[in-house]
């Protein structure tokens, strides 16, 4: 057997940011080679997304995970058996093949995703490569612009605002490491802010402060503050990213938002995006309107795709068929990229594709159930994706996505180039 093909594959119950069971995964080649991943889980997710297959029953709420590691163990571990570590589109497509179902109901989207990502980590080990120069294939690569969460809002923080995110991005930064000192000084100036008027609830699940609002608007009135108590121009040296997780609170053209205590349609949650666009210095906004509201993706970004990146997640759910349609009815300008969303790498990959095809920004994204896992630094680094979005600038697992990427711009040097996809 040769040095590069399948010799072990090994699944794993671990444990993610939220102190929920996880899928971790090992990959071992004949050559002593390795490769280990673990996959995330989101809480609020598009319906289209791949399923991240639980036990159900009484212990942790039914979230545990022990069928999914069977899966692992009992139908992939033998058909990947011998196989070449390099190959990875056809490992994919037979793990597709082996769960047989269109949304990974069957061995589970927890399962695929930690195999097929280990079997990258596996292929880059072979090689001696760092992962982010395996998966570049020797082209040139450039270092993302990271979007970086400071207050943290709807299903992240028991929906006390009704936007999920409220990020901040530097598009003017020399660097990488210029960028995240800039929002390190700003997420220390809201937590001054929020501590001096006792706003101040505890954190959200991705690290960002979980605040006592009156409103959403004030969330934007405090981020602007923080920009400018951190000495910094807002919209100049630092942006508003903004992701409103519409699929949360809206169905069928209607959109409650419980905090300001008022139900909007979509052509009145769009004009009310419309005035923040006016009034902050906003620069992207995700998921604008609901996952099922395709007519109200068209005209926001119809009204405002010139002015910003509006982003699909629930949306488009890391699927280059639905990036493929989105463009083609102008329905959004820019793709999250979620590796468990799509279930393998090949499908990860597919829809990045797609999204430069159509000339859209592409974001590769974390999920608000994280682990140590560092993959993502390395995939919106080598694939070129020009944008990090990770979650707040707190808490390890979210940090250490964030230190993987100032290494690998250590390690370009001086001929590191900074993406710049705000011009």
């Amino acid at each position: 057997m040769a040095a590069n093909h399948i010799a072990r594959v090994n699944g794993r119950r671990i444990w993610d940011s939220r102190g929920r069971p996880t899928v971790e995964v090992d990959i071992v080649v004949e050559g002593g080679a390795s490769g280990r991943a673990i996959a995330p889980a989101g809480a609020s997710t598009g319906s289209g997304e791949a399923v991240d297959l639980r036990d159900g029953g009484a212990a942790f709420g039914g979230l545990d995970v022990r069928r999914a590691v069977a899966n692992v163990d009992e139908i992939i571990a033998p058909a990947l058996a011998g196989l070449d570590v390099s190959d990875q589109a056809g490992i994919d497509r037979l793990l597709i093949e082996l769960d047989g179902t269109a949304n990974k109901a069957s061995l589970g989207g927890n399962a695929l995703i930690a195999t097929s990502l280990a079997v990258l980590h596996a292929a880059a080990a072979a090689q001696a490569l760092p992962l982010w120069r395996h998966l570049a294939g020797g082209a040139e690569v450039t270092i993302p612009l990271p979007e970086i969460q400071v207050f943290g809002g709807g299903a992240h923080a028991a929906r006390r605002v009704d936007v999920q995110d409220f990020m901040v991005t530097c598009p003017r930064s020399g660097s990488f490491a210029q960028a995240l000192d800039r929002t390190a000084e700003v997420y220390r100036a809201a937590g001054q802010l929020l501590s001096e008027r006792g706003l101040i609830m505890g954190v959200a699940d991705e690290g960002g402060y979980w605040p006592a609002f009156a409103s959403n608007e004030e969330a934007l009135d405090m981020l602007v503050r923080a920009i400018e108590r951190a000495g910094f121009t807002p919209g100049d040296e630092v942006a508003i990213s903004l992701d409103i997780a519409a699929s949360e609170f809206g169905e069928d053209g209607r959109y409650r938002l419980a905090l300001d205590d008022r139900e909007l349609d979509s052509d009145g949650l769009c004009a009310m995006l419309g005035r923040w666009i006016e009034r902050y210095p906003i620069v992207a906004i995700e998921d604008p309107l609901a996952e099922d509201d395709l007519e109200g993706f068209r005209r926001f970004t119809a009204a405002y795709g010139e002015k910003l990146q509006v982003v699909g997640d629930d949306f488009l759910v890391t699927s280059a068929e639905r990036v493929c349609k989105a463009a083609a009815g102008g329905a959004c300008n820019a793709v999250l990229i979620k590796p468990n969303q799509a279930g393998t790498v090949t499908e990860t990959k597919a829809a990045l594709d797609a999204g430069k095809a159509a000339g859209f920004g592409t974001i590769v994204s974390a999920r608000s159930g994280e682990s140590e896992d560092v993959t993502i630094a390395h995939l919106a680094v080598g694939w070129n994706a020009g944008q990090l979005k990770v979650g707040s600038f707190a808490r390890s697992e979210r940090m250490a996505k964030w230190n993987e990427v100032l290494r690998i711009e250590e390690a370009l040097g001086p001929g590191a180039r900074f993406a710049r996809p705000f011009g």
